[in-house]
Protein backbone atom coordinates (compact mmCIF):
# COMPACT_ATOMS: atom_id res chain seq x y z
CA UNK A 1 0.00 0.00 0.00
CA UNK A 2 1.24 3.50 -0.82
CA UNK A 3 2.57 5.60 2.02
CA UNK A 4 0.03 8.24 0.96
CA UNK A 5 -2.67 6.15 2.60
CA UNK A 6 -0.91 5.44 5.87
CA UNK A 7 -1.91 7.38 8.96
CA UNK A 8 -0.31 10.82 9.09
CA UNK A 9 2.24 11.39 11.80
CA UNK A 10 0.97 13.32 14.81
CA UNK A 11 4.44 13.93 16.22
CA UNK A 12 5.65 17.12 17.87
CA UNK A 13 7.24 18.05 14.54
CA UNK A 14 3.82 18.96 13.13
CA UNK A 15 3.29 22.68 12.61
CA UNK A 16 -0.43 22.36 13.43
CA UNK A 17 -1.79 22.93 16.94
CA UNK A 18 -2.62 19.80 18.90
CA UNK A 19 -6.38 20.25 18.60
CA UNK A 20 -6.15 20.23 14.80
CA UNK A 21 -3.84 17.22 14.80
CA UNK A 22 -6.60 15.36 16.63
CA UNK A 23 -9.08 16.44 13.96
CA UNK A 24 -6.69 15.14 11.30
CA UNK A 25 -6.52 11.76 13.02
CA UNK A 26 -10.33 11.59 13.00
CA UNK A 27 -10.45 12.64 9.34
CA UNK A 28 -8.04 9.84 8.48
CA UNK A 29 -10.26 7.33 10.27
CA UNK A 30 -13.26 8.69 8.37
CA UNK A 31 -11.38 8.34 5.09
CA UNK A 32 -10.54 4.70 5.76
CA UNK A 33 -14.11 3.93 6.83
CA UNK A 34 -15.73 5.39 3.71
CA UNK A 35 -16.16 3.16 0.66
CA UNK A 36 -14.49 3.88 -2.64
CA UNK A 37 -17.04 5.36 -5.09
CA UNK A 38 -18.53 3.11 -7.74
CA UNK A 39 -20.28 3.92 -10.99
CA UNK A 40 -23.51 2.82 -9.35
CA UNK A 41 -23.33 5.97 -7.20
CA UNK A 42 -25.38 8.71 -8.85
CA UNK A 43 -22.73 11.29 -7.92
CA UNK A 44 -20.19 9.31 -9.98
CA UNK A 45 -22.38 8.52 -12.97
CA UNK A 46 -20.38 8.41 -16.24
CA UNK A 47 -17.12 8.94 -14.33
CA UNK A 48 -14.03 6.73 -14.55
CA UNK A 49 -13.60 4.97 -11.21
CA UNK A 50 -10.42 3.30 -12.43
CA UNK A 51 -8.83 6.74 -12.83
CA UNK A 52 -8.97 7.46 -9.09
CA UNK A 53 -6.66 4.67 -7.91
CA UNK A 54 -4.37 6.38 -5.36
CA UNK A 55 -2.10 3.47 -4.47
CA UNK A 56 0.77 4.69 -6.64
CA UNK A 57 1.10 8.12 -5.01
CA UNK A 58 3.39 9.13 -2.14
CA UNK A 59 3.69 12.23 0.06
CA UNK A 60 5.49 15.00 -1.80
CA UNK A 61 9.10 15.54 -0.65
CA UNK A 62 10.60 18.99 -0.15
CA UNK A 63 10.95 20.80 -3.48
CA UNK A 64 14.39 20.75 -5.07
CA UNK A 65 13.97 23.97 -7.04
CA UNK A 66 12.49 26.42 -4.56
CA UNK A 67 14.05 29.49 -6.18
CA UNK A 68 12.85 28.42 -9.62
CA UNK A 69 9.27 28.03 -8.45
CA UNK A 70 9.29 31.44 -6.79
CA UNK A 71 10.70 33.07 -9.93
CA UNK A 72 8.20 31.29 -12.17
CA UNK A 73 5.30 32.58 -10.06
CA UNK A 74 4.95 35.85 -11.96
CA UNK A 75 1.21 36.08 -12.63
CA UNK A 76 -0.09 39.58 -13.30
CA UNK A 77 2.18 42.60 -13.53
CA UNK A 78 0.50 44.27 -10.56
CA UNK A 79 -0.75 42.55 -7.42
CA UNK A 80 -1.37 43.47 -3.81
CA UNK A 81 0.03 40.29 -2.22
CA UNK A 82 1.36 36.86 -3.11
CA UNK A 83 1.84 33.47 -1.46
CA UNK A 84 3.77 30.65 -3.15
CA UNK A 85 3.44 27.04 -1.98
CA UNK A 86 5.43 24.09 -3.27
CA UNK A 87 4.88 20.44 -2.29
CA UNK A 88 2.78 21.31 0.77
CA UNK A 89 5.15 23.97 2.12
CA UNK A 90 5.26 27.78 2.02
CA UNK A 91 8.08 28.99 -0.24
CA UNK A 92 7.46 32.73 -0.50
CA UNK A 93 5.26 35.37 1.13
CA UNK A 94 4.74 38.98 0.03
CA UNK A 95 2.02 40.79 1.99
CA UNK A 96 3.50 44.21 2.72
CA UNK A 97 1.17 46.12 0.38
CA UNK A 98 -2.09 44.85 1.85
CA UNK A 99 -4.47 47.37 3.45
CA UNK A 100 -4.52 47.54 7.23
CA UNK A 101 -6.51 44.78 8.87
CA UNK A 102 -6.32 42.32 5.97
CA UNK A 103 -4.96 38.94 7.03
CA UNK A 104 -3.14 36.70 4.55
CA UNK A 105 -1.11 33.90 6.10
CA UNK A 106 -0.50 30.14 5.97
CA UNK A 107 -3.37 28.09 7.36
CA UNK A 108 -1.33 26.39 10.08
CA UNK A 109 -0.25 29.81 11.37
CA UNK A 110 -3.85 31.04 11.30
CA UNK A 111 -4.96 27.94 13.24
CA UNK A 112 -2.70 29.10 16.08
CA UNK A 113 -2.97 32.89 15.83
CA UNK A 114 -6.58 33.22 14.62
CA UNK A 115 -8.11 30.10 16.07
CA UNK A 116 -11.67 31.41 16.40
CA UNK A 117 -11.76 32.58 12.79
CA UNK A 118 -10.22 29.33 11.57
CA UNK A 119 -12.58 27.08 13.53
CA UNK A 120 -15.65 29.00 12.34
CA UNK A 121 -14.95 28.85 8.62
CA UNK A 122 -12.48 26.05 7.80
CA UNK A 123 -14.33 23.29 5.87
CA UNK A 124 -17.53 24.34 7.66
CA UNK A 125 -19.74 23.31 4.74
CA UNK A 126 -20.27 19.52 4.45
CA UNK A 127 -19.42 17.98 1.09
CA UNK A 128 -22.63 17.28 -0.84
CA UNK A 129 -21.55 16.35 -4.37
CA UNK A 130 -19.88 12.97 -3.96
CA UNK A 131 -16.28 13.43 -2.82
CA UNK A 132 -16.80 13.00 0.93
CA UNK A 133 -14.01 10.44 1.08
CA UNK A 134 -11.50 12.71 -0.64
CA UNK A 135 -12.42 15.71 1.47
CA UNK A 136 -11.59 13.59 4.53
CA UNK A 137 -8.27 12.60 2.94
CA UNK A 138 -7.55 16.26 2.25
CA UNK A 139 -8.11 17.25 5.85
CA UNK A 140 -6.09 14.31 7.16
CA UNK A 141 -3.08 15.09 4.98
CA UNK A 142 -3.29 18.90 4.94
CA UNK A 143 0.14 20.47 5.43
CA UNK A 144 -0.47 24.12 4.64
CA UNK A 145 -2.61 26.50 2.63
CA UNK A 146 -3.75 30.10 2.54
CA UNK A 147 -6.17 32.01 4.76
CA UNK A 148 -7.38 35.40 3.55
CA UNK A 149 -9.55 37.61 5.72
CA UNK A 150 -10.77 40.99 4.44
CA UNK A 151 -12.41 43.10 7.19
CA UNK A 152 -15.69 44.93 6.76
CA UNK A 153 -15.70 47.96 4.43
CA UNK A 154 -12.18 47.25 3.11
CA UNK A 155 -11.42 47.10 -0.62
CA UNK A 156 -8.25 45.44 -1.88
CA UNK A 157 -7.65 47.28 -5.14
CA UNK A 158 -5.19 44.89 -6.82
CA UNK A 159 -5.53 41.11 -7.07
CA UNK A 160 -4.11 38.73 -4.48
CA UNK A 161 -2.22 35.81 -6.03
CA UNK A 162 -1.73 32.35 -4.55
CA UNK A 163 0.39 29.67 -6.23
CA UNK A 164 0.32 25.94 -5.50
CA UNK A 165 3.17 24.01 -7.17
CA UNK A 166 3.76 20.26 -7.29
CA UNK A 167 7.12 18.74 -8.21
CA UNK A 168 8.26 15.14 -8.50
CA UNK A 169 7.05 11.81 -9.85
CA UNK A 170 3.88 10.50 -8.14
CA UNK A 171 4.03 13.29 -5.56
CA UNK A 172 0.81 14.24 -3.80
CA UNK A 173 -0.22 17.69 -2.56
CA UNK A 174 -3.24 19.04 -0.69
CA UNK A 175 -3.76 22.73 -1.55
CA UNK A 176 -6.29 24.74 0.43
CA UNK A 177 -7.54 28.31 0.08
CA UNK A 178 -9.87 29.80 2.70
CA UNK A 179 -11.31 33.24 1.92
CA UNK A 180 -13.45 35.20 4.37
CA UNK A 181 -14.93 38.50 3.17
CA UNK A 182 -16.35 40.86 5.78
CA UNK A 183 -19.40 43.04 5.23
CA UNK A 184 -19.16 45.34 2.19
CA UNK A 185 -15.59 44.27 1.48
CA UNK A 186 -14.22 43.76 -2.03
CA UNK A 187 -11.33 41.61 -3.28
CA UNK A 188 -10.07 39.67 -6.30
CA UNK A 189 -8.10 36.44 -5.81
CA UNK A 190 -6.18 34.46 -8.42
CA UNK A 191 -5.47 30.88 -7.33
CA UNK A 192 -2.96 29.01 -9.49
CA UNK A 193 -2.46 25.23 -9.50
CA UNK A 194 0.62 24.22 -11.48
CA UNK A 195 3.07 21.39 -12.11
CA UNK A 196 6.78 22.15 -12.07
CA UNK A 197 7.51 19.20 -14.36
CA UNK A 198 5.67 16.76 -16.61
CA UNK A 199 5.60 13.97 -14.02
CA UNK A 200 2.51 12.14 -12.80
CA UNK A 201 1.15 13.71 -9.62
CA UNK A 202 -1.93 13.84 -7.40
CA UNK A 203 -3.65 16.93 -6.03
CA UNK A 204 -6.57 16.88 -3.60
CA UNK A 205 -7.59 20.49 -3.02
CA UNK A 206 -10.33 22.43 -1.24
CA UNK A 207 -11.32 26.07 -1.38
CA UNK A 208 -13.82 27.70 1.00
CA UNK A 209 -15.31 31.07 0.07
CA UNK A 210 -17.40 32.97 2.62
CA UNK A 211 -19.05 36.31 1.78
CA UNK A 212 -20.72 38.39 4.49
CA UNK A 213 -23.47 40.89 3.74
CA UNK A 214 -22.70 43.17 0.79
CA UNK A 215 -19.27 41.66 0.09
CA UNK A 216 -17.91 41.30 -3.45
CA UNK A 217 -15.48 38.52 -4.32
CA UNK A 218 -13.99 37.71 -7.71
CA UNK A 219 -12.23 34.34 -7.49
CA UNK A 220 -10.29 32.83 -10.41
CA UNK A 221 -8.69 29.38 -10.29
CA UNK A 222 -6.24 28.53 -13.09
CA UNK A 223 -5.37 24.82 -13.17
CA UNK A 224 -2.33 23.82 -15.24
CA UNK A 225 -1.30 20.40 -13.92
CA UNK A 226 0.82 18.07 -16.02
CA UNK A 227 -1.04 15.99 -18.59
CA UNK A 228 -0.50 12.91 -16.40
CA UNK A 229 -1.93 14.38 -13.19
CA UNK A 230 -4.93 13.23 -11.17
CA UNK A 231 -6.73 16.03 -9.35
CA UNK A 232 -9.72 16.72 -7.12
CA UNK A 233 -10.89 20.26 -6.35
CA UNK A 234 -13.79 20.72 -3.93
CA UNK A 235 -15.34 24.17 -3.61
CA UNK A 236 -17.97 25.62 -1.31
CA UNK A 237 -19.18 29.20 -1.60
CA UNK A 238 -21.54 30.75 0.95
CA UNK A 239 -23.08 34.07 -0.12
CA UNK A 240 -24.95 36.17 2.43
CA UNK A 241 -27.41 39.03 1.93
CA UNK A 242 -26.69 41.42 -0.98
CA UNK A 243 -23.24 39.86 -1.53
CA UNK A 244 -21.91 38.88 -4.97
CA UNK A 245 -19.55 36.02 -5.75
CA UNK A 246 -18.03 35.58 -9.22
CA UNK A 247 -15.98 32.39 -9.54
CA UNK A 248 -14.16 31.26 -12.68
CA UNK A 249 -12.33 27.95 -13.07
CA UNK A 250 -9.93 27.44 -15.99
CA UNK A 251 -8.77 23.85 -16.62
CA UNK A 252 -5.72 23.50 -18.85
CA UNK A 253 -4.14 20.24 -17.63
CA UNK A 254 -4.64 16.96 -15.84
CA UNK A 255 -5.38 13.48 -17.13
CA UNK A 256 -8.40 13.10 -14.85
CA UNK A 257 -9.80 16.15 -13.03
CA UNK A 258 -12.82 16.04 -10.75
CA UNK A 259 -14.26 19.42 -9.79
CA UNK A 260 -17.14 19.93 -7.37
CA UNK A 261 -18.63 23.36 -6.76
CA UNK A 262 -21.42 24.21 -4.35
CA UNK A 263 -22.75 27.76 -4.19
CA UNK A 264 -25.28 28.50 -1.46
CA UNK A 265 -27.35 31.67 -1.73
CA UNK A 266 -27.88 32.12 2.00
CA UNK A 267 -29.14 35.70 2.12
CA UNK A 268 -31.82 37.75 0.37
CA UNK A 269 -30.45 39.65 -2.61
CA UNK A 270 -27.34 37.47 -2.88
CA UNK A 271 -25.83 36.59 -6.26
CA UNK A 272 -23.49 33.87 -7.48
CA UNK A 273 -21.88 33.69 -10.91
CA UNK A 274 -20.22 30.33 -11.70
CA UNK A 275 -18.01 30.14 -14.79
CA UNK A 276 -15.74 27.45 -16.23
CA UNK A 277 -13.53 27.45 -19.32
CA UNK A 278 -12.11 24.12 -20.48
CA UNK A 279 -10.02 23.43 -23.60
CA UNK A 280 -9.83 19.61 -23.72
CA UNK A 281 -7.56 17.45 -25.87
CA UNK A 282 -5.69 14.15 -25.91
CA UNK A 283 -7.24 11.51 -23.65
CA UNK A 284 -8.01 13.94 -20.82
CA UNK A 285 -11.20 13.63 -18.76
CA UNK A 286 -12.93 16.43 -16.84
CA UNK A 287 -15.72 15.57 -14.40
CA UNK A 288 -17.62 18.58 -13.00
CA UNK A 289 -20.49 18.50 -10.50
CA UNK A 290 -22.29 21.64 -9.34
CA UNK A 291 -25.06 22.74 -6.99
CA UNK A 292 -26.74 26.15 -7.06
CA UNK A 293 -28.51 26.04 -3.71
CA UNK A 294 -31.05 28.82 -3.22
CA UNK A 295 -31.84 29.04 0.49
CA UNK A 296 -33.16 32.63 0.56
CA UNK A 297 -35.68 34.67 -1.50
CA UNK A 298 -34.81 37.25 -4.16
CA UNK A 299 -31.42 35.68 -4.89
CA UNK A 300 -29.89 34.91 -8.28
CA UNK A 301 -27.34 32.47 -9.68
CA UNK A 302 -25.87 32.20 -13.14
CA UNK A 303 -23.78 29.25 -14.33
CA UNK A 304 -22.00 29.10 -17.69
CA UNK A 305 -19.53 26.29 -18.50
CA UNK A 306 -17.78 26.15 -21.88
CA UNK A 307 -15.94 23.06 -23.15
CA UNK A 308 -14.03 22.56 -26.40
CA UNK A 309 -13.19 18.89 -27.00
CA UNK A 310 -10.53 17.50 -29.32
CA UNK A 311 -9.09 14.00 -29.93
CA UNK A 312 -10.59 11.46 -27.48
CA UNK A 313 -11.12 13.91 -24.62
CA UNK A 314 -14.21 13.60 -22.46
CA UNK A 315 -16.27 15.86 -20.22
CA UNK A 316 -18.94 15.11 -17.66
CA UNK A 317 -21.23 17.76 -16.21
CA UNK A 318 -23.94 17.16 -13.63
CA UNK A 319 -25.48 20.33 -12.23
CA UNK A 320 -28.49 20.97 -10.04
CA UNK A 321 -30.41 24.15 -9.34
CA UNK A 322 -32.14 23.65 -6.00
CA UNK A 323 -34.72 26.15 -4.79
CA UNK A 324 -35.57 25.56 -1.14
CA UNK A 325 -38.91 26.29 0.49
CA UNK A 326 -39.60 29.99 0.97
CA UNK A 327 -36.84 30.94 -1.53
CA UNK A 328 -39.41 32.82 -3.59
CA UNK A 329 -38.49 35.04 -6.55
CA UNK A 330 -35.38 33.00 -7.23
CA UNK A 331 -33.71 33.76 -10.57
CA UNK A 332 -31.39 30.91 -11.60
CA UNK A 333 -29.72 30.10 -14.88
CA UNK A 334 -27.55 27.12 -15.89
CA UNK A 335 -25.95 26.57 -19.29
CA UNK A 336 -23.29 24.16 -20.56
CA UNK A 337 -21.98 24.52 -24.11
CA UNK A 338 -19.80 21.86 -25.73
CA UNK A 339 -17.85 22.65 -28.88
CA UNK A 340 -17.07 19.26 -30.46
CA UNK A 341 -13.84 19.33 -32.46
CA UNK A 342 -13.49 15.58 -32.96
CA UNK A 343 -15.81 12.69 -33.75
CA UNK A 344 -14.08 10.67 -31.03
CA UNK A 345 -14.61 13.20 -28.24
CA UNK A 346 -17.50 12.76 -25.80
CA UNK A 347 -19.55 15.20 -23.72
CA UNK A 348 -22.04 14.06 -21.10
CA UNK A 349 -24.25 16.80 -19.67
CA UNK A 350 -26.92 16.34 -16.99
CA UNK A 351 -28.48 19.66 -15.90
CA UNK A 352 -31.29 19.45 -13.36
CA UNK A 353 -33.87 21.38 -11.32
CA UNK A 354 -35.41 20.84 -7.89
CA UNK A 355 -37.93 23.56 -7.06
CA UNK A 356 -39.72 23.71 -3.72
CA UNK A 357 -40.94 27.33 -3.86
CA UNK A 358 -43.37 29.41 -5.88
CA UNK A 359 -42.81 32.43 -8.10
CA UNK A 360 -39.37 31.49 -9.42
CA UNK A 361 -37.59 31.71 -12.76
CA UNK A 362 -35.19 28.85 -13.44
CA UNK A 363 -33.75 27.80 -16.79
CA UNK A 364 -31.16 25.17 -17.62
CA UNK A 365 -29.78 23.46 -20.65
CA UNK A 366 -26.84 21.91 -22.45
CA UNK A 367 -25.78 22.12 -26.08
CA UNK A 368 -23.24 20.33 -28.27
CA UNK A 369 -22.19 21.47 -31.71
CA UNK A 370 -19.36 21.69 -34.20
CA UNK A 371 -17.49 24.65 -35.65
CA UNK A 372 -19.61 26.69 -38.03
CA UNK A 373 -18.32 25.88 -41.51
CA UNK A 374 -19.35 29.30 -42.82
CA UNK A 375 -17.17 31.00 -40.20
CA UNK A 376 -14.25 28.74 -41.14
CA UNK A 377 -14.77 29.42 -44.85
CA UNK A 378 -14.83 33.16 -44.16
CA UNK A 379 -11.40 32.95 -42.51
CA UNK A 380 -9.96 30.72 -45.25
CA UNK A 381 -11.20 33.16 -47.90
CA UNK A 382 -8.99 35.78 -46.24
CA UNK A 383 -5.87 33.66 -46.42
CA UNK A 384 -5.99 32.12 -42.95
CA UNK A 385 -5.08 28.39 -42.99
CA UNK A 386 -7.82 26.05 -41.80
CA UNK A 387 -5.92 24.82 -38.71
CA UNK A 388 -5.26 28.42 -37.63
CA UNK A 389 -8.86 29.39 -38.35
CA UNK A 390 -10.13 26.59 -36.14
CA UNK A 391 -7.98 27.80 -33.25
CA UNK A 392 -9.18 31.37 -33.75
CA UNK A 393 -12.81 30.25 -33.60
CA UNK A 394 -12.21 28.22 -30.43
CA UNK A 395 -10.40 31.18 -28.90
CA UNK A 396 -13.36 33.44 -29.69
CA UNK A 397 -15.70 30.87 -28.15
CA UNK A 398 -13.82 31.13 -24.85
CA UNK A 399 -13.28 34.89 -24.97
CA UNK A 400 -17.05 35.41 -24.82
CA UNK A 401 -17.01 33.89 -21.35
CA UNK A 402 -14.12 36.04 -20.16
CA UNK A 403 -16.15 39.11 -21.08
CA UNK A 404 -18.32 38.28 -18.07
CA UNK A 405 -15.50 39.53 -15.80
CA UNK A 406 -15.72 43.23 -14.95
CA UNK A 407 -11.97 43.69 -14.33
CA UNK A 408 -10.40 44.69 -17.66
CA UNK A 409 -6.73 43.95 -16.79
CA UNK A 410 -7.81 40.54 -15.47
CA UNK A 411 -9.81 39.82 -18.62
CA UNK A 412 -6.83 40.69 -20.81
CA UNK A 413 -4.44 38.61 -18.72
CA UNK A 414 -6.66 35.53 -18.78
CA UNK A 415 -7.35 36.06 -22.47
CA UNK A 416 -3.62 35.88 -23.16
CA UNK A 417 -3.34 32.68 -21.12
CA UNK A 418 -6.15 31.07 -23.11
CA UNK A 419 -4.75 32.22 -26.46
CA UNK A 420 -1.31 30.85 -25.53
CA UNK A 421 -2.83 27.53 -24.50
CA UNK A 422 -4.62 27.29 -27.86
CA UNK A 423 -1.46 28.40 -29.71
CA UNK A 424 -3.24 31.24 -31.45
CA UNK A 425 -0.54 32.85 -33.64
CA UNK A 426 -1.82 36.44 -33.41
Amino acid sequence: MSTLLTQPSLSMESTWPEWFQQEQAKAHADYEAMPVPTRKDEAWRFSSIAAIDLTEFTPAPAVESEGKLINLSQGQDQFSAKLVFGNNALLHQDTERLPAGVILKPLEVAARENEELFRKYFMSQPVELGSHRYAALHKARLGTGALLYVPANVEVALPIEIFHWVEGDRASIFPHTLIICGENSKVTVLDYFKSADDKRAFSCGVNDLHLARGAQLQYVAVQDWSREALAFQINSTIVERDATSTALTVNFGGEFVRGESLSRLAGEGSRSVMLSLNPMDGKRMLDQRTLQDHAAPNASSDLLYLNALEDTSRTIFAGLIKVQEHAHKTDAYQKVRNLMLSDDAEANSMPGLEILADDVRCTHGATAGEINEEELFYLEARGIPQNVGRRLIVNGFFQTLLERLDNEPLREYLGKLVSARLKVPF
